[in-house]
């Protein structure tokens, strides 16, 4: 069994950033078609899983993506049970590569009401969960929408993604709670500090032991999100790139000490399926290290 406490020390004092490697169903054809891979390249699901599979086996086995910079990768269910140099991937992400893994466990988000999306329900997540744990997985993460600043709407979406938050923590897992901010929203600014109060309000309900991760959008204002960050029961405070450039995001992210990155996007940036290995292996390095940078700055 893996060394859960461990992997509780490296999430919670780390000094590198967690990686996005969870693309679903509904994202998977974009950032393939980013790596150079077109739908006309696969025929049907089982072959475009099959190919953000290369994709990602790829990037965890390059040489830069370790724990010296990488602390944590959230994974897609689909991907427990995918193989990376004979091992299941959260056993060669930890064992071989000493970085935690994560599930993202969110199946997409309702339909918009008072400006957010909240989460659609999760059919079948204990047992989900039970499965993750036994394979080594730490936690989870679990995102929905903020659209803009409504007061009701972004209480309504905390205490939703506090509910699934419970039934993680009942599971003997960490959430990684992710009430994304729409960075085009033009209340940005107004939305963000109204989810800084929310999220503050349902943290101080928790008690000893139940702990959490936040991930959420670059805030308008540096250093909004510090005083979660401080919280005992708040394990780390990471943030989504949430559509900003690799350049942009690590410029935001570095005004916000108190932040670690957790990207998709910009941590794949670059890269192609056509490059030599030497080629993929040195895109993925500079964006690594633009990345370790901002978030340990």
């Amino acid at each position: 069994m893996p060394d859960f406490a461990k992997m509780r020390d490296q999430m919670e004092h780390g000094a590198g950033f967690i990686a996005a490697l969870d693309q679903s169903g509904g994202s998977t054809p974009k950032a393939l078609a980013l790596y150079g891979v077109d739908a006309n390249d696969y025929d049907g699901e089982e072959a475009m899983f099959a190919e953000i599979q290369k994709m990602r086996a790829r990037i965890m086995s390059a040489p830069d993506f370790t724990s010296a910079k990488v602390i944590g990768a959230i994974l897609f269910e689909k991907t427990l049970g995918e193989h990376v140099g004979g091992q299941s991937v959260p056993s060669y992400l930890w064992d071989k590569r000493g970085v935690v893994p994560f599930l993202k466990i969110d199946k997409g988000l309702q339909d918009e009401a008072d400006d957010v999306q909240l989460l659609k329900p999760i059919p079948g997540l204990a047992a989900t969960l039970a499965e993750a744990k036994d394979m080594g997985v730490y936690g989870t993460k679990e995102r929905s929408v903020v659209n803009a600043a409504n007061d009701a709407g972004i209480k309504a979406i905390v205490a939703n993604q506090m509910e699934v938050a419970h039934e993680v923590i009942a599971a003997g897992m960490v959430p990684i709670i992710e009430p994304e901010v729409n960075i085009h929203s033009a209340t940005k600014a107004e939305a963000e500090a109204m989810l800084a109060d929310a999220l503050m309000a349902q943290v101080e309900t928790l008690a000893d032991g139940q702990d959490i991760m936040l991930k959420l959008t670059l805030p308008e204002q540096p250093g909004l999100y510090d005083a979660l960050a401080d919280h005992p029961r708040v394990v780390r405070v990471v943030a989504l790139s949430g559509g900003y450039s690799t350049v942009d995001a690590s410029a935001r992210l570095a005004k916000n000490h108190k932040m670690i990155a957790s990207f998709s996007r910009a941590l794949t940036e670059g890269l192609q399926r056509g490059m030599t290995d030497a080629e993929f292996e040195a895109s993925l390095g500079r964006n690594i290290a633009m990345i370790h940078e901002a978030s340990v700055s």
